[in-house]
């Protein structure tokens, strides 16, 4: 038994749950459009381009959500993740999912997107443990804040060793899949590293590395 590790955004589903979030939160009227779509589109190419300031973006994206209860958003939720999440599903992904599960391995996702939102989504893949970056609740209200450290690029080691620990296990034998040169720092900690669907910089890197390159897309064939 191992540890099977997967990234969600652009690996597991056929898009980015973070992005996506932001104009569901436009499409609701929750946020004021033209300034959000703006910001939205702004960061997530700063995230493409490795440059993402993940506590700007985290306030950005945890904000619109203090106005609102715990049931709304959860009711939001549930229809973001039926409406926006469930037609990127990827069957590809399920089946490399369902393959480390039937080996015995400990199926983990981590990610830097919230773990509000993130959280059902895993389990459309039937993936229980996730590491996401975590909102600050209080008093059953979120507050805009993260609580801890954000999983992004060596965040991701540092919430994954927490987690590790906690559970007596380590990364012997372990597995990642990703689609982004941001996670070339935990990519280089496991034993088994896979790139799925990834961007430029991170094919190229998997070239001079020798890693096995894959793809979950419908339309597409491994290479």
């Amino acid at each position: 038994m191992a540890l099977a590790i997967f990234d969600l955004d652009n690996t597991l589903i056929h898009g980015d749950s973070d992005f996506l979030w932001g104009q569901f939160l436009i499409h609701k009227n929750a946020v004021d459009p033209a300034f959000y779509e703006q910001a939205n589109h702004r960061f997530h190419q700063d995230y493409l381009n490795g440059t993402l300031d993940i506590l700007q973006y985290q306030r950005f994206s945890l904000s619109p959500l203090i106005h609102y209860d715990m049931t709304t958003l959860n009711d939001w939720r549930a229809e973001f993740v039926r409406d926006w999440i469930e037609p990127i599903y990827q069957t590809r992904a399920q089946e490399v999912v369902d393959a480390h599960r039937q080996k015995g391995d400990t199926l983990l996702i981590i990610t830097a997107t919230n773990s509000f939102i993130t959280r059902p989504i895993g389990a459309l893949y039937g993936i229980d443990n996730l590491i996401g970056t975590d909102p600050e609740i209080v008093d059953d209200r979120f507050t805009g804040e993260i609580t801890g450290t954000p999983s992004f690029q060596a965040g991701k080691i540092t919430r994954l060793h927490e987690w590790l620990q906690d559970r007596a296990e380590t990364l012997a034998g372990s597995h990642f899949y990703s689609d982004s040169h941001n996670d070339l720092p935990l990519l280089e900690q496991v034993s088994h590293p896979f790139v799925v669907d990834g961007d430029e910089t991170l094919r190229t890197e998997a070239k001079k590395r020798d890693w096995p390159c894959l793809s979950f897309h419908q339309d597409q064939t491994s290479d």
